[in-house]
């Protein structure tokens, strides 16, 4: 098995809306004293494998050095040769390990079965003596083929040497002559499981053991064939797999790509990770086919090819990222060039039971939820919180891989219309047209009502319903809002900010004209049918951009903007508003969170808000225009249309009053919905001419007249030679210089050109 640089982190949440545990799931704690990702990972590889564990439940000692016994123990079970101990215990190999010694099978089996360790000058093993990192380095070399006679050189800084390079040793600080310890082990013997031999082909297929390679494990809990929620599962289908040692798994390996381990029974030895990259979770502003934004403004290329994991399924980038909602907790998984390699909508992958609160700023259940961690960490809705930001039926679920609490507060009224496979035991339930998993212990709670009630689902991370309240007054309210995608024939489709979508028929009252593509609010008062209505507030002050304040209230650090726009209301990130300020007679809503923060803003027909840049296609009208008294007018420009180029896609035209050329570079900014959107505001890029290629620092900076720039990587490049779009690549590769087209202190398009 080759190694693989890239990783990745799925969170697929399984989790359940009570504290108790569904019948037959079982829960093994994460050790409390390891904190490193690449030591969790290891660790719970190799202890589901069974060679290695903890001193108890909750406790490694990672910093504690092993003896040569341990060593062997590990070792013996790494060569998936336990089953071979019956006939080693019994004899003395060594004088000082006597058969009653509790590693006297481990170390004859090692020394005379598999001779990949030998005892001292004077015939005595010494088991409780330190094995150092190159004692080790030299015994799993052996392990992989490798001949003491090839190697050669000065003991033991050539084996180190032959480790280094095939990765034997990564992640390993210790020298030769150092001990090794015991989180140094867990990462050395990781690396072994995905090794290749001398000779070639994997370590694990040398000891005999079946590989399915290149699989996302979805969760350590489904439902096994012995009916206990145990065992494995990948993304690539629906078959489980029993952990053939019988242990339990934390959940730390949920959502890595690497290689289920299958003994000769079919059962998962372990699952090998492959090797981790970095990796960075964010909060999403906007998510587009090309680029993600987070609530910083910081942006992250991506194309439309790169694999993406949702509600625990792989698809390409390109057939996921709309449903990609501002407020998304993402991670991005990244290669060793820093481009990004995977992504991971959502926030980790959840334990097998959940927590619903039922009082302010409590944690109550926590402790149980996260098996004992001590060290984790808790977000809401996607931003860092703790448990003060905790408020009355919030849903919380654990995230082992992520070592996270994940709190949600989304609840959605309507009407129970149908449930599969029956009322008693529900799997999902349809309420507003939508079908939701219900999780375990949420199926007792739907079960006290019948299709036709009117409830209010409490919902996790990633859209379950882990509770259930019928709706009534303000106990438990509904709080969603959404996105019109499409209204016909008297029904609706409503894309949520939750990250799902909901139709029905509409019993609105009042006109719903122009309110497709428009920010609504959800909900039902009858039965398959959705009510909508238009999101409006007044008096909330001017929105400070640079301070990050709307009055006298701070933005949250998840907030979510909206602007209308002509193709109706779209994301925006704080970075994309390049006026300093916004009045408030141009914010048509805004919200606030239970921390009296504003986490949602829409900005109407705001003049100047938000820029487009592209080049201009302009068009003039066919003859002078002539007014109702017959009168000619040599304003030409009066009834000017402009459209806007924008490489990959185009905006308008819109009939404008300015005077602008095709092919001129611009900006402009939108007012008005619906069909009546046109031109607010329209500037022309301030150009610098000739900038030299020596002038950029990488890809992302570059220096004129004593002022640098960053550039987004997405920026968009016209080459005037061959009149046509181009990666900033391209561009840079085509000509030695170019000009840089600037407005508001920032490059907003490049060009390149020979002629």
């Amino acid at each position: 098995m080759k190694k693989r640089l890239g990783s990745f982190l799925l969170a697929v949440c399984m989790a359940v809306s009570m504290l108790t545990l569904p019948a037959g799931a079982e829960s093994a704690a994460r050790f409390s004293d390891i904190s490193d990702q690449d030591t969790i990972m290891a660790v719970e590889a190799l202890r589901l494998m069974g060679v290695l564990d903890g001193y108890d439940a909750k406790t490694f000692r990672p910093t504690a050095a092993l003896n040569r016994a341990q060593f062997c123990k590990m070792a013996v079970y790494a060569m998936n040769a336990d089953s071979e101990l019956g006939q080693f215990s019994t004899v003395t190999v060594f004088p000082d390990v006597k058969p009653s010694h509790w590693a006297s099978g481990f170390i004859n089996l090692a020394a005379k079965g598999k001779k990949i360790i030998s005892g001292y000058p004077d015939g005595k093993f010494y088991p409780d003596r330190t094995v150092t990192v190159g004692q080790a380095v030299t015994i799993l070399l052996r392990l992989l083929g490798y001949k003491d006679e090839n190697i050669g050189g000065v003991w033991p800084d050539s084996y180190m040497a032959v480790g280094k390079t095939i990765g034997l040793t990564d992640g390993i600080a210790g020298n030769g002559t150092t001990p090794l310890t015991r989180g140094e082990a867990a990462k050395l013997f990781l690396n072994l499981l995905r090794a290749d031999t001398e000779k070639g082909g994997s370590y694990l297929s040398s000891i005999g053991v079946t590989e399915l390679e290149n699989q996302v494990l979805v969760t350590s809990s489904a439902m096994g064939p012995d009916g206990r929620e145990t065992s494995l599962q990948l993304a690539s289908g629906t078959q489980t797999y029993q952990i053939a040692s019988g242990k339990v798994s934390n959940g730390a390996l949920n959502g890595y790509r690497g290689t289920l381990a299958l003994d000769k029974n079919g059962k998962a030895l372990t699952f090998v990770p492959d090797s981790l990259g970095a990796s960075i979770t964010i909060t999403v502003a906007t998510a587009k086919a090309n680029q993600i934004v987070d609530i910083t403004g910081a942006s992250y290329s991506v194309t439309g090819d790169t694999k993406a994991y949702r509600n625990g399924e792989e698809d390409a980038w390109s057939k996921i990222f709309s449903w990609v909602s501002a407020g998304t907790s993402v991670t991005l998984y990244l290669n060793t060039g820093g481009g990004v390699d995977y992504i991971f909508v959502g926030g980790g992958s959840a334990s097998s039971s959940a927590v619903v609160i039922y009082q302010n700023e409590s944690t109550a259940g926590f402790a149980d939820l996260v098996h004992g961690s001590t060290n984790y960490k808790i977000y809401k809705n996607g931003a860092p919180a703790n448990g003060k930001d905790m408020r009355r039926y919030d849903v919380a679920t654990y995230s082992p891989a992520t070592n996270s609490v994940r709190v949600c507060d989304t609840r959605i009224t309507g009407f129970y219309e149908s449930c599969t496979p029956n009322p008693s035991e529900p799997e999902t339930i349809k309420v507003l047209g939508h079908d939701f998993p219900v999780l375990p212990t949420a199926r007792d709670g739907i079960a006290k009502f019948k299709p036709g009630d009117q409830i209010t689902l409490l919902l996790t991370e990633d859209n379950q319903v882990a509770a259930v309240f019928e709706a009534k007054g303000d106990v438990v309210s509904n709080n969603v809002v959404g996105i019109v995608r499409s209204i016909s024939q008297g029904s609706a489709t409503v894309e949520l900010l939750c990250g799902i979508s909901v139709s029905g028929t509409l019993n609105t009252q009042g006109s719903v004209e122009g309110l497709e593509g428009q920010l609504v609010r959800v909900g039902s008062t009858k039965q398959g049918a959705l009510a909508i209505s238009r999101l409006s507030s007044s008096g909330q002050g001017n929105l400070d951009v640079t301070a990050r304040k709307l009055g006298s209230k701070s933005l949250a650090s998840n907030v979510m903007i909206f602007q209308v726009t002509s193709n109706g209301a779209e994301a925006v990130s704080l970075s994309q508003l390049t006026s300093a300020t916004i009045p408030s007679a141009q914010i048509s809503y805004a919200r606030t969170n239970w921390k009296d923060q504003v986490d949602l803003v829409v900005i109407g027909s705001t003049v100047g808000s938000v820029f487009y840049y592209g080049r201009a296609v302009s068009t003039f009208p066919d003859e002078p225009v002539t007014d109702e008294n017959g009168n000619t007018s040599s304003q030409w420009g009066k009834n000017r249309t402009v459209a806007l180029d924008m490489g990959s896609k185009s905006m308008g035209p819109y009939e404008t009053g300015y005077t602008v050329s095709s092919g001129e570079y611009i900006g402009i900014s939108l007012t008005g919905t619906g069909s009546n959107v046109h031109i607010a505001a329209l500037v022309r890029l301030m150009e610098v001419k000739n900038v030299p290629n020596t002038s950029w620092t990488g890809k992302n900076t570059v220096v004129t007249g004593g002022r640098s720039y960053l550039i987004a990587p997405d920026i968009i490049c016209y080459n005037r030679d061959t009149q046509s779009w181009m990666t900033l690549e391209e561009a840079h590769a085509y000509a030695p210089s170019c000009n840089l087209y600037i407005h508001n202190g920032a490059v907003r398009i490049i060009e390149v050109g020979h002629s």
